[in-house]
């Protein structure tokens, strides 16, 4: 078997370069996935029960024209919008997302906390080196310890300070104290912050419909039940578990960067094997509780919430039940909470005891009363072994000695954990990195989203 452009990963990367590659006219291409279906971590799955899960807390929002004219061409009008409802869980009380700039709603003893630690000489002046330090710098030592801290370390697993900070961008609000100070003499709340205020969902089959109806388009491209065991760089051949050959001209992967770099390489390159020991990645548990009985109390008409505390093991719930009436087997009858957990060696987690503890964990957080969890109709849980891309201060010098490398021999590697770069790796900066490469490829336009220099 022979292609010009192989792509590893039916993925939202891998479908969006396979689909523009499609629209400029390139037919020769194909995708090697090694699932029976499409999506990758953006799939969803239906349980027994009839309820319908994400791989985690995806949302659709953009910053690209083409993204959503893509989108708008998959589902049309099948998808809602939403405006975002977030809250944390911290200090006995909610708080509305973003928590630095709405320290009103905690009890007096912490809101003095979090404030005083930002009055005029008690942050750091000194330059941050990691992210530890820039919380305490940005933050102040309240903030830091109420929820910035105990939350980042609960959805990284890995602890701040062996983080870099220079990932933040518009994915952490920064605090003004003026402002902070006028909210709460104010009484006021401070909840549009951020890029995904407003997003859209699709209003069947969770977010894996986007991926499955563009699988479609693709799927006569498209080698199912197909994992990559090796890739010859030399005679640009690639071997699969099957023992299927296929030879390319170049190629793109879209699977994690770090089994690229050190095991499927026949010609294994030290330095590239060296720099992958500096890409770490967490693992997630993403355990859905589906309930029977309707319950209209506000907090469950949220979009998610976080938890920064020990008294849950997730970090972030999201009601399900309110991103589609149809995530549900009964729409309106029923509720759906999606819990994500993460663990690591630096936060080691008994996954087979996450389940339960996740249901502990919600009644101990007013999610679920203890009198309802006989209500419970169904449990489902996926243990995702790459959950985030952690950008540890390791990670940029390891892309530096890696991507050039792989490129020099006609690979590309892009996606979540084929580029590695959390800022870079929101569904529709996936889709897009795909969609750059091809072009980069049949255009040779450069790519914009995605750099590893």
């Amino acid at each position: 078997m022979k292609t010009q452009y192989l792509i590893i990963g039916a993925g939202p990367t891998g479908l969006g370069a396979a689909n523009r590659f499609k629209e400029l006219g390139m037919d020769d291409y194909l995708i090697l996935e090694r699932n029976d279906y499409a999506g990758g971590l953006a799939t969803s799955f239906k349980d027994d029960n009839g309820f319908t899960w994400d791989i985690g807390g995806h949302v659709v929002f953009s910053h690209y024209e083409y993204f959503d004219d893509l989108m708008n061409s998959l589902l049309g009008d099948e998808r809602l919008e939403h405006e975002r409802e977030s809250w944390v869980r911290t200090s006995g009380t909610w708080v509305p997302y973003p928590f630095q700039n709405n320290i009103r709603y905690l009890p007096p003893e912490a809101r003095w906390d979090c404030v005083q630690g930002l009055l005029p000489g008690n942050r750091p002046e000194q330059p941050p080196t990691n992210f530890g330090e820039w919380i305490t710098h940005i933050f102040g030592e309240g903030i830091a310890r109420h929820f910035m801290n105990p939350y980042n370390f609960k959805v990284w697993a890995t602890p701040p300070e062996l983080m870099q900070f220079n990932w933040i961008g518009e994915r952490v609000s920064v605090v003004d104290l003026k402002m902070v100070l006028k909210n709460i003499i104010m009484e006021r709340d401070d909840i549009a912050w951020g890029p995904n205020n407003t997003f859209k969902f699709p209003l069947k089959g969770g977010t894996g419909e986007i991926f499955h109806r563009l699988g479609d388009r693709l799927k006569d491209r498209i080698e199912f039940g197909q994992s990559v065991v090796s890739i010859d760089p030399d005679a640009k051949v690639v071997t699969t578990d099957k023992g299927t050959k296929i030879e390319y001209e170049t190629l793109l992967n879209t699977g994690p960067l770090d089994t690229l770099a050190s095991q499927w390489l026949t010609d294994r390159d030290t330095a590239m094997g060296d720099a992958a020991k500096d890409l770490v990645h967490n693992s997630v548990l993403v355990a859905g509780v589906g309930l029977d009985i309707k319950d209209e109390s506000d907090r469950n008409s949220r979009c998610w919430m976080y938890y920064p505390e020990a008294d849950s093991p997730f970090y972030r719930v999201t009601n399900f039940h309110n991103y589609s009436p149809n995530n549900v087997a009964r729409p309106g009858e029923q509720l759906a909470f999606m819990c994500e957990s993460s663990f690591s060696d630096h936060k080691p987690e008994k996954v087979d005891e996450l389940m339960d503890r996740t249901i502990a964990g919600l009644v101990n957080t007013t999610m679920l009363d203890a009198s309802r969890v006989d209500d419970i109709c169904t449990k489902w849980e996926l243990a995702v072994d790459y959950g985030y891309p952690v950008p540890t201060l390791g990670r940029d010098n390891a892309l530096r000695a890696i991507q050039p490398r792989l490129e020099a021999k006609d690979i590309y590697s892009r996606g979540r954990f084929g580029g590695w770069k959390y800022e870079v790796s929101n569904m529709d900066h996936s889709v897009m990195q795909g969609v750059e490469w091809a072009e980069r490829m049949v255009k040779g336009t450069p790519e914009s989203t995605y750099s590893w220099e």
